[in-house]
This record gives structure tokens, sequence and C-alpha cells, in this order.
């Protein structure tokens, strides 16, 4: 059976496009029209009208789609999302994009082609392409990373809690902290990555960020590089709790102890962050909460409730001390 992918890649066009052109959609070039619709006429295309007519009438699933199921926040946001829907009475479909745009495209894809009721999406990246929902008219609330174009966005206060953490390891004594970051195009840890850099220049302090890719090594291999460079770096800001494990993993490789050699602070108050010897101090964001929150406002967008523009809440972050950046001088 021909499917609109079919006849998105004969037009040479976006499924977005496509859908927008077999709906009458005005915005869409008459050019590219003529083209979508002379593919799926040469391709035998048929808009099965009775099942999408039903969907229409409202499907009782939501996709929620995330970058790292591994990752413990999105694990939270996951459990505060499923909470609030089933109290709904809607259904949540869990995609995992490992940080791959071409697997998210897909999910975005497949959102739309079974006419979910809503999607709740923490993008691989500002410029993720969702213009595919926009065109079913499928209602799209976006968590954690923000989009550069409007939309429903709940988020933690990334750069007030660097903010706070760099403040943190400057009062207890460190004088060369360092920022291991992700991606430049990852809006969240750019907000980290920019509060750490604000408190160090106005300490006079030098700025060290090193830039680590997903789906590597934790960030060992940064870090490593880091402290046998000229100038090693005193502490550590981690922005995720996956780049704090490859942060105390390199630290005890080299026998030093956080808290006495170098200090450490991450974001993601993980469960394994106070089993670990000493106890990691953290940024913790209400992941629970945002995922919940971005449920909540879900419900009233698709029942037509919510405000007409779109709104963003940035949820406030709390900085948790504990051993591994408090500084216990040597005797």
């Amino acid at each position: 059976m021909v499917k609109i992918v079919d006849v998105a890649e004969a037009a040479q066009v976006s499924v977005a496009t496509v859908s927008r052109a077999l709906n009458n959609n005005a915005r869409v070039d008459p050019v590219l029209v003529e083209r979508v619709r002379e593919a799926a006429e040469r391709l035998g295309y048929r808009p099965n009208a009775v099942a999408r007519n039903l969907r229409r009438q409202g499907t009782r699933v939501w996709a929620l789609i995330i970058t790292d199921i591994n990752n413990p926040f999105y694990t939270a946001v996951a459990r505060g999302v499923e909470d609030r829907a089933q109290e709904a009475g809607y259904s949540v479909l869990l995609c995992n994009t490992d940080e791959d745009q071409a697997k998210e495209d897909r999910y975005l894809q497949v959102a739309a082609q079974e006419r979910v009721a809503g999607v709740i999406l923490a993008p691989r990246s500002t410029v993720s392409d969702t213009s595919i929902l926009e065109a079913n008219g499928i209602p799209l609330v976006v968590v954690d990373r923000q989009l550069d174009r409007e939309a429903d966005f709940i988020t933690g206060a990334s750069f007030e809690g660097a903010v706070m953490a760099t403040e943190h390891l400057i009062r207890e004594g460190w004088q060369r902290p360092a920022c291991i970051t992700r991606p430049s195009d990852t809006d969240t840890t750019e907000q980290r990555r920019k509060g750490y850099e604000d408190v160090v220049r106005r300490h006079g302090l030098p700025e060290t960020v090193r830039h680590v890719p997903f789906h590597t090594d934790g960030g060992v291999s940064a870090i490593r590089e880091l402290f046998d460079g000229d100038d090693p770096p005193d502490s550590l800001l981690t922005v995720d709790s996956m780049l704090a494990l490859g942060a105390l993993t390199e630290v005890q490789r080299r026998g030093l102890r956080p808290g006495r050699d170098v200090g450490i602070i991450g974001f993601d108050d993980a469960v394994w962050t106070t089993v670990v010897d000493p106890p990691l101090s953290v940024v913790a964001q209400p992941a629970y909460e945002i995922g919940a929150e971005a449920a909540r406002l879900l419900v009233r967008r698709i029942r037509g409730l919510g405000p007409a523009t779109p709104q963003t809440l940035i949820m406030s972050t709390t900085l948790i001390l504990r051993g591994s950046s408090r500084r216990v001088r040597r005797r």
C-alpha cells in the first residue's frame, strides 16, 4: 500500500508539505501542490478517509518523544507525563530518539500518520522540524530544550542553576572551575554553559569549556585531556548526570578524591548521586513536575481551553550541596 512518505519521496518534499498540499492548505506554494498531486496520482495514493475521520474524532493516545531513556532526568519526566495522562484518560506511547535527528523525524511522522491526540517532545536541537504536527492539527508541548519556533515550552532554570553551582565552587575556594557540556545546538546545555561563563568572568577567572558529543564515553576523554594539560582545572561543573559519571570515573582512576583534590558538581539528582563516596552535589531539576505540567497543558490544548498564545514555563532548580564539592583541606 502506498503511504504518504512514498508520495513525499516521489515529489521530493517533506511529509508535512504533502499533508498540507493534499488538505488544500493555502500556505503551500502552488508549484509544490501540483508536484505533490501529480506524485500522488502517479503512485495511486489514496488517503483512508474513513480511518482519518475516526481518528479526528479523538484518539486517546499521546506520543512522548524523548532523547535518551537512559538519562534519569527523562525517566522522571516520562513518569510525570504518564501519571497525568492516565488521570485524564489517555495512554502514552514512549519514543526514544537516542539523540538521533533522523529517528526524531520518523517518530514525528508516525505521530502525524496515526493522528495521536497530542505530542510532548524533548527535541534533539533547536531546529527540529515539527511542522508536520501543525499541518495535521496535533497539539504540541515542548519540554527541556526550546525550539526556534513558537510552541508551548516547559523547562528547568538552567542558566540560574549553573550560576548557583559555579558560585558555590568559587565560595568553597576552587579557583579553576571547568565546564563539561554538550553540543552547542542543544539549548538547555548552552544555557548552563552561559551561566558558568557569566560567573567566572565576573570573578576574573579563566574560562575552560569542553563540549562532549552524546553517546561517547561520558566525557572521560575530554576530562582526561583537561587534567593532562599544563593548567588543569581544580573543579568541574558537568551539565548532566551522564557527564558527572564520566567525571567521577576519571577522577577515581587518577586516585583523586572529590571534595579534597577536586570539586565536582552536576545537574540532576539521580538516585545514584547519594550512594557514591562522597555523595555528589547537584543542581536538582523538578523533572517529574516538568512532565506533569507538560501533560496538564497538553490536556488543555486538546480540549481547546489553553491560552491563545504559546506558553513558556521555567521551573526553579535547587542546589543540593554534598561532599563532592565542599572543599576539605589537606592536613
